[in-house]
């Protein structure tokens, strides 16, 4: 059995850390760059920076940060956030990523997946989606939208449907980040995440909802997830990297030892 990972999420903006529910109502709450530290000392996985207004702005991502947090940690380190072009992914990787996330411009562009992954390897490229439940219908038979620009613009694109095609193109992981749970701290959305970890057979990250390490065997157990991604239950310090982790070895899930 491989071992579930436990990944923590620093939304950037402006290059503080910010939080927010839902997308929304985001506030301002410290250092990344002493953030993934403190993580990192605590035993975690790997990490991933999404600057969440490259995007919306039409701007570049902050490599900057990218550089200073990547100073900091020495585990697997993924980014995202207005990657729009191979040479934009490149400058991340130079920065010191190890990993790529693509999102909005990958929607916009799909041929930007292909590029990435013949440029730098499927290993290195992640596929990030930011889905929110929708009735269900013709065009989105799921029930899940694939929405963009930080939550801002509904695309009428499946989730499921655009997960296949993601793998197809060559993505090598996927996050998947429920809107409707973000920041709730109420669980993951289950249904969501095991629907997609049964629509393609790359690795399936869950993302958004994280509160209690009970949400994260949910997720990595009936939500048939490799890994989870936790924001909020860090950063506010309601749980170490290393109470997580000894809660899912207590239920019998192999996890990486801690530092």
């Amino acid at each position: 059995m491989l071992s579930k990972r436990i990944i923590a999420c620093l939304d950037v903006r402006a290059g503080k850390l910010a939080k927010s529910v839902r997308f929304v109502d985001t506030k301002d709450i410290g250092d990344p760059v002493a953030k993934a530290r403190e993580y990192y000392e605590q035993g975690l996985d790997e990490l991933v920076l999404y600057d969440i207004t490259a995007s919306s702005e039409g701007r570049g991502i902050l490599l900057e940060v990218v550089a200073r947090v990547a100073a900091q940690v020495f585990i697997p380190f993924s980014v995202g956030g207005g990657l729009r072009t191979v040479e934009d992914c490149r400058r991340v990787l130079l920065a010191g990523a190890e990993k790529v996330n693509v999102n909005t411009a990958a929607v916009q562009r799909p041929d930007l997946i292909a590029e990435a992954a013949r440029a730098f390897g499927s290993q290195a490229v992640v596929l990030s989606m930011d889905v929110r439940r929708v009735p269900a219908s013709a065009a989105i038979p799921s029930g899940y939208e694939i929405v963009t620009h930080g939550g801002r613009t509904p695309t009428g694109l499946d989730a499921l449907a655009w997960a296949r095609r993601g793998e197809a193109l060559g993505s090598g992981e996927i996050v998947v980040n429920s809107i409707d749970a973000d920041g709730t701290k109420q669980g993951y959305e289950i249904g969501l995440t095991r629907a997609v970890a049964e629509a393609v057979s790359i690795p399936v990250i869950a993302s958004g909802g994280g509160g209690t390490p009970e949400h994260l065997y949910a997720a990595l157990t009936e939500g048939k997830a490799d890994a989870a991604l936790v924001a909020s239950m860090l950063h506010y310090g309601e749980y170490t990297v290393g109470e997580i982790k000894a809660y899912l070895a207590k239920r019998g899930l192999k996890v990486r030892r801690t530092t």
